[in-house]
């Protein structure tokens, strides 16, 4: 279980380096853009890197839910950036990141009959909380319902795309699995591209920037969460991806120069308090029950 802890946790802090690139990146840039490029370089490189290695093969593979997979990834893009539009960054990507973990937990209630451990409550609880102090800002709150609605539904779809992935990775070569699953999703986004402006990608900082999104934070990420997807349920990979504000937090404050406030900086240390605790959860389920005999 631990390789599998440390597996997701480095996918979700290559993740956490998004923003900073997307900052990085030329103004002309657009969010829909950026996440369709991403998933277009990230897919296609995964898709060369087993074509070329002369596995890919998706005989025996379960096609609905590859088909589930790509269509959960694809939609994560534009619900996102859609609700992080409507309703501000910091309320769009609360809703979005701390809603993942509690969808997987209910799904997993439902799916297989069975609730999260005690661990993994504390720890996404203290998590979501984290989150929630981590992204308090001083800009303006705008309570739009339907960009609330798409925030939930980027959640939604986070957890509907590991929860899928999980049976397939543990089943099937994990990285033929997130090469089919990145293609088709990148796909199925080719149409934006053809709407907004992509000159901006002939600038060294754009290509720099699209070339760190698509193969270390999408298709390197993508492909260390899914194996690390294999030793660990479905509900904790997504708690532990909650490292990824950490990173994008952190690079924030040594990178973009982001001040750090009381409350933000409290947020961030229940976020780290959680994962930590969630990342050693054998150890604190023998404190718990040691405690208890005792």
């Amino acid at each position: 279980m631990r390789s599998s802890v440390w597996l997701v946790l480095i996918g979700a802090i290559l993740w956490g380096t998004t923003g900073t690139a997307q900052a990085l990146a030329p103004e002309e840039s657009t969010p829909l853009v950026v996440g369709a490029l991403r998933l277009l370089i990230g897919g296609g490189s995964l898709f060369l890197l087993v074509y070329f290695q002369k596995r890919l093969s998706i005989k025996g593979i379960p096609k609905k839910p590859l088909l589930v997979s790509a269509i959960a990834m694809a939609l994560y893009q534009p619900f996102f950036f859609s609700g992080v539009d409507l309703t501000g960054v910091a309320i769009g990507t609360v809703i979005a990141i701390c809603s993942a973990p509690i969808f997987a937990g209910l799904m997993e209630g439902v799916i297989h009959k069975r609730l999260p451990d005690l661990v993994w409550a504390i720890s996404t609880v203290l998590a979501v909380v984290g989150c929630l102090l981590l992204f308090q800002s001083g800009e303006s709150v705008t309570f739009n319902f339907l960009g609330m609605v798409f925030a939930l539904m980027a959640g939604l779809a986070f957890a509907i795309y590991t929860f899928v992935s999980k049976d397939l990775v543990t089943n099937y070569p994990s990285d033929v699995v997130v090469a089919v699953v990145f293609s088709t999703a990148a796909i199925f986004l080719l149409p934006i591209l053809f709407v907004y402006d992509t000159s901006w990608l002939v600038q060294s900082s754009g290509a720099i920037s699209m070339l760190h999104l698509g193969l270390i934070a999408t298709a390197l990420a993508y492909l260390l969460f899914a194996r690390g997807l294999k030793g660990i349920p479905a509900s904790m990979a997504v708690t532990l991806a909650l490292a990824e504000p950490v990173t994008a937090a952190l690079l924030g404050i040594l990178l973009i120069g982001e001040p750090l406030t009381i409350v933000s900086g409290l947020g961030l240390l229940l976020l780290i308090v959680g994962l930590v605790l969630l990342a050693n959860k054998p150890k604190v389920l023998n404190f718990i029950t040691a405690h208890k005999k005792s």
